[in-house]
């Protein structure tokens, strides 16, 4: 299969000036005064994009993310390396980009139509189509400037979407507008992906990157360092933000918690349909730690079955090994494996403090015949 998008060893550098001066006469009176920095953003970056491939981008604030797609889009020119792309891109890279403030919604469609190669016939046939996915039709001729951030993204997305490009990127857009418009965009990615089109999604939300890529990339200061299976890659990328924590040692809280094993009746244990299971987790701390224990159900394709509450299973770990027991009873899920991810985090919630993806799998077996992951009871009168 075909690449459609070759990154081929690059690099980006950018210059930071410190202590330099504001105005016109400072500058004239001290030319040379001032300091200059070198700052990497990218870093020897490799990897290439089948065609039909959905491939997400993950890591932390300041990765270089953001970087890597402007340089891919042609936004930016990277400082060294080459980037090749076969077939038309349309790129949702921040909110509102391409467009201007001072036109209308009506304008800038046309607009950003034409940036991405469109004639104004051809923008004149999808233009209904932009405007009822969008669904701010009585807004399309007000200046753009007085737009939300989410009808921002409504618009430029059914923009991109509708010009049907042969690579579509996305830089973190989604995580904008309400909830329903969120999942009727990830439709659209879904039905891109059926139409053999080339995905690449940035993205903060790992549940997004494991049900719709097909595998993810991490980067870390502008170093890539995983690419391959998303599931393989998002663990490699929780591990590198533990680690990332624990340098930092945040307030003190954190207790270098390891997760050893996970004790299961066999290695992919069976377990029948409706029956309930037991798992022990066995657990390292340097120091005695209180937070809560949570845990994860996945099926094999990235589709969340099941996340416990992160704040309703409090622990306290004591200094040296430690052993929690997790029972989970009934499970009503049908045939198919799913794979369970355990963790420790801090008392808020919010905060992941230990962390082992598929940690344990299983095998549920279902006698019945019904389709889907869960089997709900029902009753037929007449």
């Amino acid at each position: 299969m075909a690449n459609v998008i070759e990154v081929d060893n690059i690099s980006k550098s950018f210059k930071i000036h410190h202590d330099r001066h504001q105005t016109l006469k400072e500058r004239l009176l001290h030319p040379k005064s001032g300091t200059t920095e070198l700052f990497s953003a990218l870093n020897n970056v490799n990897f290439s994009i089948a065609e039909g491939e959905t491939v997400g981008i993950v890591g932390h604030n300041g990765s270089g993310k953001s970087t890597l797609l402007k340089c891919i889009c042609g936004v930016l020119q990277p400082s060294s390396g080459e980037i090749r792309l076969r077939g038309s891109l349309a790129a949702l890279l921040e909110l509102g980009a391409g467009f201007q403030g001072e036109l209308s919604g009506r304008d800038n469609v046309y607009l950003y139509g034409a940036m991405l190669g469109f004639s104004r016939k051809m923008v004149d046939r999808i233009f209904d189509e932009i405007v009822d996915f969008s669904e701010i039709e009585q807004f399309i001729d007000t200046q753009v400037k007085f737009y939300s951030s989410g009808m921002y993204v409504r618009l430029a997305f059914a923009v991109a979407v509708s010009v049907s490009p042969d690579i579509l990127v996305v830089d973190e857009v989604l995580a904008v507008g309400d909830e329903r418009f969120q999942q009727k965009c990830i439709d659209r990615i879904k039905k891109f992906q059926e139409e053999g089109r080339s995905i690449l999604l940035v993205t903060h939300n790992a549940d997004q990157v494991r049900s719709i890529c097909d595998r993810a990339i991490v980067l870390d200061s502008g170093l890539m360092i995983a690419d391959g299976q998303t599931s393989e890659s998002l663990r490699i990328f929780r591990e590198h933000q533990l680690a990332d924590a624990q340098a930092n040692d945040v307030a003190g809280t954190q207790a270098n918690i390891n997760i050893d094993s996970v004790t299961t009746p066999s290695g992919t244990f069976e377990v029948r349909s409706g029956a309930g299971i037991h798992l022990d987790v066995n657990l390292s701390a340097e120091h005695a730690y209180s937070g809560n224990f949570m845990f994860e159900i996945f099926t094999r394709t990235g589709l969340l079955v099941s996340r416990s509450d992160p704040q309703s299973s409090p622990v306290n770990l004591k200094q040296g090994p430690n052993r929690i027991g997790l029972d989970i009873g009934a499970l009503p899920l049908l045939d198919g494996i799913y794979d369970i991810n355990v963790g420790i985090v801090d008392q808020r919630g919010s905060t992941v403090i230990a962390w082992k993806e598929q940690a344990a799998s299983m095998q549920v077996v279902y006698e019945g015949r019904e389709s889907g992951i869960v089997e709900i009871s029902s009753s037929i009168e007449q």
